[in-house]
């Protein structure tokens, strides 16, 4: 019997939906690969070299065939923190170009909804590598995702390097040591560079300004009719082992271990609940109405076997 082969970005946000197929009870069951691009687990999928891919949202809609795995995403019901639009200190209203990070296509359509739907405006698109700083060189806006997003300290502050930041804080708690606090004792020393600009806006946080409703960034497909991987019972052993997950990432991202355990564990949702259903079916309604879709499919579903029911 083959192995089934699947797909997903390597990303930190999908580790707990991965982390059983690496090292858990799946592991040896699949041939998996990983990308940094989300994009590329879509590429895979389209051209059937996988059975079945972790991809952007919006590929549903691009790819003929596909169906979704239900019950499990990588989404967000409020602030997602690794989905930004970063600014040299503009409100978006007085934003005119923005630098694409083009790794996922589900928040290069979400960016175009938000300046077209509910800003009522078309700044200038420009795609790019995801490095901030070039970004905001050529742009006065930048979409930054993954990882890339939570360099970015608290999705926005700049990590400095560790010499600047051990410098800075001895000379700020020479003068005024009573202004420590002591809630952020346990985390990464963190300096906001003198007269910074950087403001950040959260995508999903700014979808659900808008629109009231949570986000769906992406979701299991496969072009079968039935999927017979029990992806829901991977995502529990996986979120069953945040830990391990963290101590994995926790030397590529500038985050505390606290932090990024909480980023896992509570900014991104792996389950879609109601508010996310509807979101990720609004977000269709309005991609096509602003001409990012050809069409806008009904949500299909693969079956599962029963015993992964």
């Amino acid at each position: 019997m083959q192995v089934p082969r699947i797909s997903a970005s390597s990303y930190s946000n999908t580790a707990p939906l991965v982390w059983s197929f690496l090292y858990g009870q799946n592991h040896g069951k699949v041939e998996i690969i990983l990308d940094t691009a989300p994009a590329r687990s879509a590429e895979l999928l389209a051209h059937d070299r996988v059975d079945a891919a972790l991809v952007p949202v919006i590929a549903y809609q691009q790819i003929d065939g596909l169906r979704l795995v239900p019950d499990v995403c990588v989404g967000a019901k409020e602030r997602v923190r690794s989905v930004c639009l970063i600014t040299k200190g503009k409100d978006l209203e007085n934003v005119r170009s923005v630098a694409l990070d083009v790794s996922s296509k589900t928040s290069v359509a979400l960016t175009k909804i938000i300046f077209r739907e509910f800003l009522g405006f078309e700044p200038v698109f420009k795609s790019a590598e995801p490095d901030i700083d070039t970004m905001l060189a050529d742009a006065d806006c930048a979409l930054l995702i993954g990882d890339p997003a939570l360099s970015i300290a608290d999705c926005g502050l700049k990590k400095r390097d560790a010499a600047t930041r051990e410098e800075e804080a001895r000379k700020q708690e020479s003068k005024k040591a009573k202004i420590r606090n002591p809630q952020s004792a346990n985390r990464n020393p963190e300096v906001r560079a003198p007269h910074s600009a950087l403001r950040v806006f959260d995508l999903a946080q700014t979808w659900r300004k808008y629109t009231g409703l949570g986000f769906v960034f992406a979701m299991w497909m496969s072009k079968k009719d039935r999927v017979d991987i029990d992806f829901a019972a991977a995502r529990d052993e996986g979120l069953a082992h945040i830990a391990e997950i963290v101590s994995n990432y926790e030397s590529e991202i500038p985050l505390s271990r606290d932090e990024l355990k909480t980023y896992l564990s509570g900014n991104i949702s792996y389950e879609p609940d109601e508010s996310m259903r509807q979101g990720m079916e609004l977000y269709f309604k309005l991609a096509q109405k602003n001409g990012l879709l050809a069409k806008n499919k009904p949500l299909e579903f693969a079956d599962q076997t029963d015993e992964n029911r």
